[in-house]
């Protein structure tokens, strides 16, 4: 662990001394770990009461010190610490997006109250390389039902080369179904970023099909509040797809809605059942 130097501190019922940390290393994204070692430094008990009480939380801040998520999750303590009392913790880390430069800064919160912050206490500040969620980049294509020509063109096609073994996320389509050459690159883009899950805009070729797939239109952007299942995703940590309307889907957390990586839909009577 590294040790916490010298640090000022407020005189009065709260106070903390920071002793020692050490951050698992982040990916963007995830949620790991990180083990804190501090003192009640002041004069007050920090009590427990179910869901209150004061708890070990975190902000993430970027290099400028400007706050990128404030409420990070909350941890509580065993049970009351009293003054004098020293604490080794371990606290779940949510790490955010996308990978870059952060500082991981770590204080005590009165739950529905105050951050200790708030009344001088110090904070502990550390900073941190939050990497990318993916190792390597490499994606599997699975074509439910099997890949038709046109299919197996387009993932010919593909900016970033699909693979058969060693892949970190896999991406279901069907028969019908052709990519638009960069749309690996931007599902791998935005796992990179974080995101466990990855669904694309749809461009149907019927008019029975546009009004049936309107909320999977392209043009959007990007959103992690669709609303409506994720379609033809491309999944992290061996997440299993389900269905919707016939079509490979994923409707979990986690998720984004990438506008810019289109498929093409064929009619349903050109496609074979999926």
């Amino acid at each position: 662990m590294e040790r916490v130097g010298e640090h000022s501190l407020k005189a009065g019922p709260l106070a903390v001394r920071w002793l020692a940390h050490e951050v698992e290393p982040p990916r963007a994204g995830v949620t790991g770990r990180a083990r804190v070692v501090l003192e009640n430094a002041g004069s007050a008990t920090w009590r427990q009461r179910g869901k209150t009480g004061v708890r070990l939380a975190y902000h993430w801040l970027d290099p400028l010190g400007n706050a990128i998520v404030w409420d990070g999750l909350r941890t509580p303590f065993a049970g009351p610490v009293a003054p004098g009392d020293t604490v080794d913790i371990e606290i779940p880390v949510a790490a955010p997006r996308p990978p870059g430069g952060y500082v991981l800064s770590l204080d005590l919160v009165e739950e529905y109250r105050f951050w200790f912050a708030e009344v001088g206490a110090a904070t502990l500040d550390v900073p941190v390389e939050v990497g990318s969620r993916i190792a390597e980049r490499r994606l599997r294509v699975v074509v439910v039902g099997g890949a038709d020509a046109e299919t197996s063109a387009a993932l010919e096609a593909q900016e970033e080369a699909v693979v058969e073994d060693k892949a970190v996320a896999v991406a279901y389509l069907c028969a019908g179904a052709v990519p638009a050459p960069d749309w690996s690159r931007l599902l791998l883009d935005a796992h990179a970023e974080g995101w466990a899950a990855v669904g694309g805009a749809i461009e149907p070729t019927s008019r029975t099909d546009r009004a049936r797939l309107a909320a999977w239109a392209g043009g959007g952007g990007r959103n992690p509040r669709l609303g409506s299942p994720l379609l033809f995703p491309s999944l992290l940590d061996a997440i299993a797809p389900g269905e919707h309307d016939g079509l490979p889907a994923y409707t979990g957390a986690d998720g984004l809605f990438e506008g810019r990586a289109v498929v093409r839909l064929r009619p349903r009577s050109d496609r074979r059942p999926a």
